[in-house]
């Protein structure tokens, strides 16, 4: 197939893989998915896609690797990685691995379309600072760990090392979803 407007999605999320292909399919994309690294190479093996999305969480797979191996494939294609986790480190190391974006969850097919219309980068963003509370930093440290132990609240406040009434206080207070 021809790279004009074939698509992949990297994502492990089934329903938002889903729900994010159709959305570039009325937008005139034709969209292939993959849910692992090993999924994308056999994926690549028949294809030359000129888009790509990739999921930087992969399950216990780091999206990173999919970059890689995009960027390998095929150096002129627009890789946009989404997280959920954005970070610094891992923006620097996907945009070192090939990626021409990177954004964080939640995004949508606009953001994303966007993101492969800024591939060339704009010398004149600007440089305010954003700063974030040490509120936000926990409560995101918190969730990461609650999704790394599939939402069980014992277990997360466990490797937090606080009381699991505790955690399930400051859960409360700003509910997850």
């Amino acid at each position: 197939m021809t790279a004009e407007r074939l698509l992949v999605i990297v994502e492990d999320d089934e329903a938002f893989a889903k729900t994010l292909k159709r959305s570039f399919e009325r937008r005139g994309y034709e969209v292939l998915t993959a849910a692992s690294h090993g999924a994308l190479e056999d994926v690549l093996k028949d294809n030359r896609p000129g888009y790509a999305v990739v999921d930087l969480k992969l399950g216990p797979e780091s999206g990173l690797v999919c970059v890689q191996t995009l960027h390998a494939h095929d150096p002129d294609m627009l890789i946009v990685v989404l997280t959920g986790f954005a970070s610094i480190a891992t923006a620097v190391e996907a945009i070192k691995l090939g990626a021409t974006n990177y954004l964080a969850k939640p995004s949508n097919t606009d953001d994303i379309e966007a993101a492969f219309a800024r591939s060339g980068g704009d010398p004149a963003a600007p440089l305010a600072p954003r700063p974030t509370s040490i509120k936000t930093l926990e409560w995101e440290h918190i969730h990461e760990v609650l999704k790394d132990c599939d939402f069980n609240i014992s277990e997360t406040a466990r490797r937090l090392g606080m009381h699991r009434r505790t955690l399930a206080r400051k859960l409360a207070k700003r509910q997850v979803g």
